[in-house]
């Protein structure tokens, strides 16, 4: 009942914040012109990709939306009421995220590349959100975050592997 709650809650902000409702686009229509969505559709698209066994490129999409949202975030965090934006982050990234990050932690090679290519993404590709020229600092910030969960994931790879064999996850390198 509380997962219907909460992805309730968010359907209503995400269409809120949108043109259109980003949940009724195909993932043709959501991939494009993406970089300049609201973040919470790069979310949507990654959701999408995933049920459709689109996984390794739905990781890519949930990463470069964890991106994108936290420079967001961080760039109005003196304006934006926390029940709004805040709140539909933390629920995005734990009703979408949950499932994506269980399957992407089971190739941690993988997982490293794809975070390389959502870095690589995001600088070249336009962000009218948040201009990248005007928040430089805050990209900078959240970049190191990701880069730096990136070396840590990297470096714990071993225990990360027995942990989730220990639970009864794949490990799929």
């Amino acid at each position: 009942m509380r997962f219907v709650c909460v992805a309730g809650f968010v359907l209503l902000w995400v269409v809120a914040v949108s043109a259109q409702d980003p949940t009724t686009l195909s993932i043709e229509q959501l991939k494009n012109g993406i970089e300049n969505r609201h973040p919470s559709s790069f979310y949507i698209l990654a959701e999408k990709l995933f049920a459709g066994g689109k996984k390794d490129e739905a990781v890519f999409w949930f990463y470069a939306g964890q991106l994108r949202y936290r420079v967001y975030l961080l760039v109005n965090q003196a304006k934006l009421d926390p029940s709004g934006d805040p709140a539909v982050f933390a629920s995005l990234s734990e009703v979408v995220g949950r499932p994506i990050n269980e399957y992407a932690f089971g190739d941690i090679p993988q997982l490293a590349k794809t975070i390389d290519a959502v870095i690589a993404w995001d600088r070249s590709h336009a962000n009218a959100l948040t201009p990248r020229q005007k928040y430089r600092s805050e990209y900078d910030q959240i970049v190191a975050g990701l880069t730096q969960m990136r070396d840590d994931v990297v470096r714990k790879a071993d225990s990360i592997r027995k942990t989730r064999a220990a639970n009864g996850l794949e490990n799929r390198s």
